[in-house]
């Protein structure tokens, strides 16, 4: 099991700047991907960016160059820089991390675990 725990949501204004950490317990050792997903008011969650246990990362939407998503291994915690914020980032973001777990010789299954959300709203 692993429990995430976001934090570093706010109310900002267009143009400004957050950092939202997230916190990682339980049994870690097996998670291969972390990210970072947006939820609008009456929309579906979206990725907004991942980065694996090598380092890789991606922000597959309109994230990229405004967000910055890092992590700290000593601190097992999980970050995401936004920069330049939009009324439209306006939402909730959860903290996503995605584990490896061993079925069978050779065989792995993933699984999803997510934090609670930290709101994060973007004043026009």
């Amino acid at each position: 099991q692993v429990q995430l725990m976001e934090s570093g949501g706010d109310l900002v204004q267009s143009g400004g700047s957050l950092k939202l950490s997230c916190v990682a317990t339980g049994n870690f050792q097996n998670i291969a991907k972390m990210g970072w997903y947006h939820q609008a008011p009456g929309k579906q969650r979206e990725l907004v960016a991942s980065i694996t246990r090598e380092g890789w990362t991606s922000y597959p939407g309109s994230a990229k160059g405004r967000f910055t998503i890092s992590k700290d291994g000593a601190k097992n915690a999980l970050y995401l820089q936004m920069n330049s914020l939009k009324p439209e980032d306006t939402g909730v973001y959860y903290c996503n991390a995605v584990a490896m777990l061993f079925v069978r010789a050779g065989q792995f299954e993933p699984t999803d675990y997510w934090g609670q959300g930290t709101q994060v709203t973007v004043s026009s």
